[in-house]
């Protein structure tokens, strides 16, 4: 009995450990997001006004249960029916009602005053963004230009290759995005930002990414049939793997412009 109990004590701490080892950062990844409230944690200087403003909302809402749960359970406990006599009514009591009007109108400001401003950051357009990526969402992939550069990168959907988007870390980046054909959205999740790709109009935006690595990209509108291989790569790096990564784009004669550039502007920020 001992040595089975043994055995099985054994293959037990065993199992663990491998499963502790083989998904050891898929373990990592749920602890962190769940500490962020379903959110990835922000790697732009933009993605942190919205993680701020949502945490923000969340503490609000979540002083208001609270709150409102106590009264509740204040309530249940002391005007417990003893008797057949009605508790005290506060019908009519003008300074509680009051109260009732005026917390909400204070709550709902407060929160639209954090909105605007987080909202106003994110949209802002500097004179003189250190980068311009011309955007151009198609069916069924993305061509990213830098145009100042006059290179482009099309991802190939018959072969199934996404699309890659290199940028520098900590530069100011301006996206200018268009589509030939259909609605699509671009939306990197670590970024905690997405924006419309809409045909024959250009939308604009910039990030400034503030952490290296590479993040998985993806149109957040359902665009047709082939709407799952829309997926593209982000790679943001440092300075000189960008200059790098220019030069060898430069040096490749499938990396000018084409026929999906052309909905794009063209020339300095």
């Amino acid at each position: 009995m001992r040595t089975t109990s043994s055995s099985a004590l054994r293959l037990a701490v065993a199992a663990g450990v491998t499963a502790l080892m083989t998904s050891g950062c898929s373990a990592r990844e749920a602890y962190e997001n769940s500490f962020n409230l379903g959110w990835p944690s922000p790697k732009t200087e933009q993605a942190h006004s919205m993680y701020n403003m949502w945490l923000g909302s969340v503490a609000a809402a979540a002083a208001i249960g609270v709150v409102m749960y106590l009264i509740i359970a204040i309530t249940v406990v002391r005007d417990r029916k003893k008797t057949e006599e009605l508790p005290p009514q506060i019908r009519y009591n003008l300074p509680i009602e009051v109260l009732y009007t005026v917390v909400p109108f204070v709550i709902i400001a407060v929160l639209f005053f954090y909105t605007a401003v987080a909202e106003n950051k994110v949209n802002k357009l500097t004179k003189n963004p250190d980068v311009t990526i011309g955007v151009v969402g198609f069916q069924w992939n993305w061509q990213f230009n830098y145009i100042n550069d006059k290179v482009q990168v099309t991802g190939e959907p018959a072969r199934g290759r996404a699309a890659v988007l290199v940028l520098p870390v900590d530069k100011r980046i301006r996206f200018i995005k268009t589509s030939p054909d259909v609605i699509h959205s671009f939306w990197v999740p670590d970024f905690l930002f997405k924006r419309d790709v809409i045909p024959g109009r250009l939308n604009t935006f910039e990030l400034k990414p503030t952490v290296e690595g590479t993040y998985t990209g993806r149109c957040a509108e359902l665009c047709g049939e082939k709407h799952d291989r829309m997926n593209f790569t982000v790679k943001v790096v440092s300075q000189s793997q960008y200059d790098t990564y220019i030069a060898g784009l430069k040096a490749d004669p499938n990396a000018a412009a084409n026929s999906l550039s052309a909905a794009l502007p063209t020339g300095s920020n």
